[in-house]
């Protein structure tokens, strides 16, 4: 389905941290964050979500698939994480369908969008999981 490249930077971070209300200082200080056992700024949990959306992997999915963006809802999403995402760290995401079903006698159908994601070592660090959710 789509690779992205996602750079994680320690400013993008601090800003996303205090965009979503998170207030724990090892997501905007250093020095909390390596008293902490990282080796930098730690990635809030829906980081990765929000990173790889801006990407662009999923509104191109929707446009190959010719899904007007008027017609979609956001489902669901759930992540399992495996290892730290930290500032300057480079995650690769790889973004593919799952599934796609519908309900409703076709009204709603269900795009399963599961992507994995890996550090510049090759190291999974998480899976994230999407509905999006297709009105007819």
């Amino acid at each position: 389905m789509g690779t992205s490249v996602l750079p994680i930077e320690r400013g993008r971070l601090k800003f996303f941290a205090k965009a979503t209300g998170e207030t724990d200082p090892i997501y905007s200080d250093l020095e909390a964050a390596r008293a902490a056992g990282y080796g930098d700024i730690p990635a809030p949990p829906t980081f990765l979500f929000a990173a790889n959306l801006d990407s662009g992997v999923t509104f191109r999915l929707l446009e190959d698939m010719a899904i007007p963006l008027s017609s979609i809802l956001h489902g669901e999403q759930s992540f399992e994480y495996f290892a730290p995402v930290v500032a300057g760290d480079e995650i690769t995401a790889t973004s593919r369908i799952g599934d796609i079903y519908d309900k409703r006698g076709g009204a709603l159908e269900f795009i399963d969008l599961e992507t994995e994601a890996v550090n510049q070592t090759g190291e999974a660090v998480a899976r994230l999981r999407s509905l999006i959710v297709v009105r007819s």
